[in-house]
């Protein structure tokens, strides 16, 4: 449930348009729901501002689908990370809105508290961004092609949660003209997601030419010396830039979680509000 949702049942209870018996019934899911397979935390939006999401490995299509109901039922945007087509199909019989993003192998659903929408146009680092709502900027950079699926992966979340995602493919440190181009795009931006395999030197190189936090993504792009990105963890957890962390191998959606954290800055007031 988020925080507006919580104070316009208040305000409604306040006015009477409401009963004390339909708002406890209506609070009667928090802070969790057990479905049996798994306990949603509801109150997870109110704590963090960001709301659950769903890890759709390991999980059959329909314990997926019926979880993304219910989150959905809650009001908040849903996301649910490494699904299949099958997951899709069994998410949309019971979503039909929802949307697969089959690069990213993600599935989502923009509730409309949110100012800015999932992309439907894929990754592009053509055109100038919009103006950033509160939630900030996320510059979303790549070292090549190959890369994409964890970049659109990250891309894709931040878009979810509200940030204005700009995206900038194939920069990677073979051709360095090509990153040169785009520093006026990389520093606007209030957090910076990097994601590379082989050696990983990007971020280094990128943490270096900006005042913001770089957060590097190591991905299991290489040959067999670089041991499906561990090399690029590796040399990322060695960068020389002091303004770069590192997430786990592959794991776009966790950079953009905190990417998107950082570029909306601190929101202690919320807390006191609720």
């Amino acid at each position: 449930m988020r925080r507006e949702a919580v104070l316009e049942l208040l305000r409604q209870l306040e006015s009477h348009q409401t009963t004390p018996e339909a708002v406890a019934e209506r609070l009667a899911a928090l802070p969790f729901e057990d479905l049996g397979f798994a306990k949603l935390d509801h109150h997870r939006s109110l704590r963090s501002g960001l709301p659950e999401v769903i890890f759709s490995a390991g999980k059959t299509p329909q314990q997926v689908a019926e979880i993304f109901a219910r989150l959905a039922n809650s009001g908040v945007s849903v996301l649910a990370t490494r699904a299949t087509p099958d997951h899709y199909t069994a998410v949309q019989s019971l979503t039909p809105a929802a949307i697969f993003h089959a690069q990213a192998r993600c599935i989502t659903l923009q509730q409309p508290h949110h100012k800015s929408g999932c992309p439907t146009s894929g990754f592009s680092d053509v055109g100038e961004p919009p103006q950033p709502p509160a939630a900030g900027r996320v510059a979303v950079i790549c070292a090549g092609t190959s890369d994409l699926p964890i970049a659109e992966e990250a891309a894709i979340t931040a878009e979810l949660f509200g940030a204005t995602v700009t995206r900038i493919a194939d920069v990677g440190v073979a051709g360095l003209h090509r990153l040169l181009a785009q520093l006026d795009k990389l520093r606007q931006a209030d957090a910076i997601i990097c994601c590379a395999g082989m050696e990983g030197a990007l971020p280094s190189v990128v943490g270096g030419l900006v005042q913001v936090p770089v957060i590097a993504v190591p991905t299991s792009i290489g040959y067999g010396a670089s041991f499906a990105g561990v090399a690029a963890l590796l040399g990322m957890l060695n960068a020389c830039s002091p303004n770069i962390t590192v997430v786990n191998i592959d794991n776009g959606f966790g950079a953009a979680y905190v990417a998107t954290l950082i570029a909306r800055g601190p929101r202690k007031h919320e807390a006191a509000d609720v």
